[in-house]
């Protein structure tokens, strides 16, 4: 039944851009329907042909015309059906009272003696009557296809699609099963003008989108162009956001790759925008790096880690040990690779990177051959405030010995640290927490041969927590406003999904005590994301206000991915350099971290990366 519904829904919207000559036909038909129910009524069901004379139709035609030419005059065309209401009703009153009256007037002038005069007088009271009775039963079908169409919100979706290839044509098998009703398709090739696909025609060219929106009354756009490079991709999800609406699309090559299917549309996502041309990757190296080995991810249940625990999965691991603090984290990626991978040997550990004793079992246990500590506190303005800059201090910095001497200890051939361009002339704890892990990793590299200690470093990712991605959508949905710290703030931005893969590569490549950088494209304004997840949420940008916070403490307008002084060399992975690191772990680098495991404080804690990390700035002087 539902089918039924979207094919006459379909059919009406289809139909609509004719809507002012069918309306005038219909109501023409009313008339001179009308004019035989009235003849019927005065005349009886015996006689109201017989009796009537030979010109009548001629009169009748004559005044469907006059009705016509009335309606016209008043506008009563251009109305709606579907938002038919008292202001309809009064604009046919009068038209049928002025075309009656002027009908009666021309009747009786031209001796029309055998028309009866009861006919002229009933007949705009019987046509007002079957008018009206069109447009409401009109309206009763509308608001009974829309209450059997209607999506989640309670309103109808009714969608025009971008791209009439193969990925639109599966859309349309399957989309109508999610309450859509698409009136249409656009695409810029010439060769499918006019054309049908699965029963719905393509429109026009996407330059046509907004006519076409307000012609159809479209409530979303759906973007089904997945084969499209990344830059077109992102000047087509431009142009619909123009429209005002609700933006959707078909899942992207990645999705689909991975088990997606075309007809789930979804949300436009930031990495839609922002994502870039997938990287070519070193396959073979990374094969032979992690295919049949232990892997060890801490933090596994994290943004970072699962994504690397996901990627990992894919090139055949012997194990991989998933070793997390939160049980649901740790139960969730569990959970998922499970399903997706039912062949794989995981293991999951509860454990706390903090804990030395329990890491050693843990190493000893499983003896993992390629390690990714990825376990980290990582929220800035979080970690600056006193009460937590202890907390930062065990985590990133101690954790990240104690991590990296259980590796020692265990023969680990690969230990590879996750950095963040924070830590480049850091101005805040966690910048300087995660400096300071970078040079406990230098420093490993030169003490334990047998191990490669390799640290990557790169901005921030989309969609992971603590991201200002998923804090602006969900202000958006509450209807703002966005919160933006400053004007002039920019980041650098990529997937989780390319930082992970590129994570592994620098793990296949690396050599031991380089820390990678990765290739981050532009940076971003945040103000500028925040309006263009306005837009694809279907608002104006002054629909949603956006309030400037000031800068928080420890937070900077820019970040850098290398020191001024520091200089990188290129890889053979365009998107993956290295780093010549100008400051270099001191030989009381281990001295120092026995003394940071009992600092207390919030000003020991400061005054100990002041001095470890000489290009630590803190927005926030420590006393003594």
């Amino acid at each position: 039944m539902t089918r039924l519904w979207l094919r006459l829904d379909a059919l009406l919207a289809r139909l609509r851009r004719w809507r002012q000559p069918l309306v005038m036909a219909v109501d023409g038909l009313v008339v001179a329907l009308c004019w035989n129910v009235t003849y019927l009524f005065r005349l009886g069901f015996e006689r109201w042909i017989s009796a009537r004379p030979g010109y009548d139709p001629w009169v009748m035609l004559g005044l469907v015309v006059l009705y016509l030419a009335v309606f016209r005059l008043f506008g009563v065309p251009r109305g709606m059906w579907r938002f038919s209401g008292f202001g309809e009703v009064k604009r046919l009153a009068l038209g049928c009272f002025v075309a009656g009256l002027v009908g009666a007037v021309v009747v009786l002038m031209a001796q029309l003696r055998e028309v009866p005069r009861a006919v002229l007088a009933l007949h705009p009271v019987v046509a007002l009557m079957g008018l009206c009775t069109v447009r409401i039963g009109y309206r009763m079908l509308y608001e009974h296809m829309r209450a059997r169409l209607a999506g989640p919100q309670g309103e109808p979706r009714r969608a025009l699609v971008l791209g009439a290839g193969e990925a639109a044509r599966l859309l349309l098998a399957g989309v109508q099963h999610q309450g859509y009703l698409i009136l249409g398709l656009l695409d810029d090739d010439p060769a499918k003008q006019q054309a049908r696909i699965g029963g719905v025609p393509v429109l026009g060219p996407l330059r046509d989108l907004p006519r076409h929106a307000a012609r159809l009354g479209a409530t979303h756009v759906i973007v089904a162009m997945p084969s499209l490079r990344l830059a077109e991709r992102r000047r087509v999800i431009e142009q619909a956001a123009q429209t005002g609406l609700p933006v959707l699309t078909v899942p992207s090559p990645e999705e689909l790759r991975e088990g997606s299917q075309v007809s789930r549309v979804r949300e436009i996502e930031p990495e839609d925008l922002l994502g870039r041309e997938p990287v070519t990757l070193d396959e073979g190296g990374i094969s032979e790096c992690l295919n049949g080995r232990t892997v060890l991810v801490t933090g596994a249940g994290g943004s970072i880690g699962a994504e690397l625990c996901r990627q990992v999965a894919r090139y055949g691991p012997g194990r991989l040990v998933l070793y997390e603090l939160s049980e649901y984290a740790l139960y969730t990626i569990e959970q998922e690779l499970g399903r997706q991978y039912p062949h794989l040997d995981l293991v999951r550990v509860i454990g706390d990177v903090k804990d030395l004793a329990h890491l050693r079992r843990t190493f000893a246990a499983w003896r993992p051959q390629v390690v990714f500590h990825a376990a980290a506190y990582k929220h800035v303005p979080l970690m600056e405030e006193e009460h937590n800059t202890w907390a930062a201090l065990q985590n990133n910095v101690l954790g990240t010995w104690r991590t990296a001497t259980a590796a020692a200890e265990a023969g680990v051939e690969r230990f590879v640290l996750i950095s963040t361009d924070k830590a480049v002339n850091p101005t805040s704890v966690m910048g300087a927490t995660k400096r300071a892990a970078e040079m406990i990793v230098s420093h490993y590299a030169g003490q334990v041969p047998g191990t490669r200690y390799i640290a990557v470093r790169f901005g921030n990712v989309l969609g992971s927590s603590g991201s200002v991605i998923p804090k602006f959508k969900a202000q958006i949905a509450h209807g703002g406003p966005v919160t933006v710290t400053h004007p002039d703030m920019v980041r650098y931005f990529m997937t989780i999904p390319e930082a992970a893969r590129l994570v592994i590569q620098a793990a296949a490549m690396g050599e031991g005590g380089q820390v990678f950088v990765l290739d981050m494209g532009e940076p971003v304004r945040i103000v500028d994301l925040a309006r263009h997840l306005i837009r694809l949420a279907g608002h104006a940008p002054e629909d949603i206000p956006i309030v400037y916070t000031g800068l928080r403490p420890g937070e900077k307008l820019y970040e850098e991915l290398l020191a001024d002084s520091d200089a990188t060399v290129p890889t053979p992975i365009a998107r993956l350099r290295i780093a010549r690191l100008e400051h270099r772990p001191s030989e009381a680098l281990p001295a120092a971290l026995e003394e940071a495991a009992g600092l207390v404080s919030d000003a020991q804690v400061r005054r100990w990366l002041c001095r470890i990390v000489p290009e630590y700035r803190p927005s926030r002087v420590p006393p003594g």
